[in-house]
């Protein structure tokens, strides 16, 4: 789902033949170790804050002569009115489709023409514009950034067949990726009336309601200065690049409204059923979860173990059980998104109908089994040398550097995010381990499940894991009716 609120400008082939040799250097950039134990270290970068709000994050890496940055708007998808879930996911691609002296077919071909690539989407608390250029267009890659957040054209025209499309991305899920569905109901039903509830991309019901009136609303409201940061990393001089970020954005205006509090979302402290009928279906996809944690919460390193050997890699024990031991799924997992303010825990997996009922006790067992008898020394230590191997592959590329920068600022966490991880994990012992995993994770009274799938082979046998509501696929909406 997240997909859809995404989109990419330059796909043509002169990209590919511009950069082919550098990306094959840039798949071999070498992470930032520190020499005590290969404890991954942050690289020096300068913060700068404008007169006006924006913020600028510079880190010069010149392994290879390219740049990225990553563009956060303050606001996202928590911000969308009630009843307009969708305003930022559209008002980000319509963005794309027209700014400065540029139409919609003049800023692709641009940025197509020196082999780039700008992005951008929308998340639940910021609307984003990423991309990456040679080094030799630094100061192209900044016109464009300036142009689409200060002077995009949001045109009818545009706005129209780009609605139109949002609307069958949602349908075509509903058709064919009922599986990349499940996190956005779950999200409605467990986070009620908060913010976190809309969905990002919006709804068939939800973007019908919205006009070009609203996007252009929305972006003097929320769209400004105050609320940017441009984090840009790779092949520079800190200095020059300063000057140009400085120069574009220094007279911005801030945005019209104020940025909306968004207050702690409370925990389901029951089991619930919501049952989305897909009279089709010959398999259910279920999702079960609860108010999880925030980004900044200090159990990160525990929680990130704990959550990878539950059902976070291919031996967890949730797809041990389903998969590998039972064979009634192809795969389960488990996973925190992890916003500002405490977002959802989740575990999912899928079945053929006729297994509905087994496949979620199955699933259900494994999470009362992780809390009643925790983990040994053995799958501790498992757990640790995975989490560790994973993390340095996140910070390789200037692109994933951009998009670091940009997420500590964002969430206002220091560089002993990444500085001090590794020892972090090095220090989870197993009493920290078990603690985290009664405070963090549900437990199985606890849960909202959502199962979409045939509802008169699965209704009655559902009634068993407590109250259970209904709604039909093809309801415009993913929230049921309250």
């Amino acid at each position: 789902m997240s997909g859809m609120s995404r989109s990419v400008v330059s796909r043509a082939q002169h990209r590919a033949s511009v950069l082919g040799a550098v990306l094959i250097l840039w798949g071999c950039m070498q992470t930032a170790f520190a020499a005590d134990g290969g404890a991954v270290r942050m690289p020096p970068y300068e913060r700068v804050q404008l007169p006006n709000g924006a913020v600028l994050l510079l880190m010069e890496r010149h392994d290879v002569p390219l740049i990225a940055f990553q563009a956060h708007v303050r606001g996202g998808a928590a911000t969308d009115a009630p009843g307009q879930a969708g305003v930022a996911s559209l008002l980000a691609a319509l963005l794309e489709k027209g700014a400065g002296a540029r139409n919609s077919l003049a800023l692709a071909e641009t940025i197509a023409s020196v082999g780039g690539a700008i992005e951008t989407g929308a998340t639940r608390e910021s609307l984003y514009v990423a991309g990456s250029f040679l080094a030799r267009d630094q100061a192209l890659a900044v016109e464009l950034l300036a142009d689409l957040l200060q002077r995009p054209k949001l045109e009818q025209s545009e706005f129209e067949p780009l609605r139109a499309r949002h609307v069958e991305f949602i349908r075509a899920a509903k058709d064919s990726s009922l599986d990349s569905l499940t996190d956005v109901y779950g999200a409605a039903a467990v986070f009620g009336d908060h913010p976190y509830s809309r969905p990002v991309s919006g709804s068939e019901g939800s973007l019908a309601r919205i006009s070009l009136a609203d996007l252009k609303r929305s972006y003097q409201d929320r769209v400004g200065a105050d609320r940017l940061l441009v984090a840009v990393v790779g092949d520079f001089k800190t200095s020059q690049m300063k000057q140009l970020l400085t120069r574009a954005f220094s007279g911005w205006r801030r945005a019209a409204a104020p940025l909306p509090a968004i207050a702690a979302p409370t925990k389901v402290s029951s089991r619930r059923v919501l049952l989305i009928d897909a009279p089709e279906a010959v398999q259910s996809y279920f999702w079960a979860g609860n108010i999880g944690v925030a980004r900044s919460d200090p159990r990160r390193a525990s929680l990130d173990v704990a959550n990878t050997l539950l059902g976070g890699r291919f031996t967890s024990l949730l797809n041990t059980e389903l998969r590998i031991n039972s064979g009634l799924s192809y795969g389960a997992n488990s996973h925190f998104e992890r916003p500002g303010q405490p977002g959802f825990w989740e575990m999912s997996s899928f079945t053929q109908t006729e297994t509905t009922i087994q496949a979620i006790d199955a699933a259900l067992q494994v999470l009362d089994r992780f809390h009643r008898d925790g983990i040994d020394a053995a799958l501790l230590a498992s757990g640790k040398s995975y989490v560790q191997g994973q993390f340095p592959l996140a910070l390789e590329t200037s692109a994933q550097w951009a998009y670091q920068l940009a997420l500590l600022e964002l969430y206002k966490l220091d560089r002993s995010y990444i500085d001090g991880y590794s020892a972090a994990l090095g220090g989870v012992t197993l009493d920290k381990a078990r603690q985290t995993i009664a405070e963090a994770f549900p437990t199985s009274e606890n849960l909202t499940l959502v199962v979409i799938g045939k509802a008169a082979a699965i209704r009655e046998g559902l009634r068993k894991y407590g109250p259970v509501s209904e709604m039909k696929l093809s309801d415009p909406t993913f929230a049921a009716p309250r």
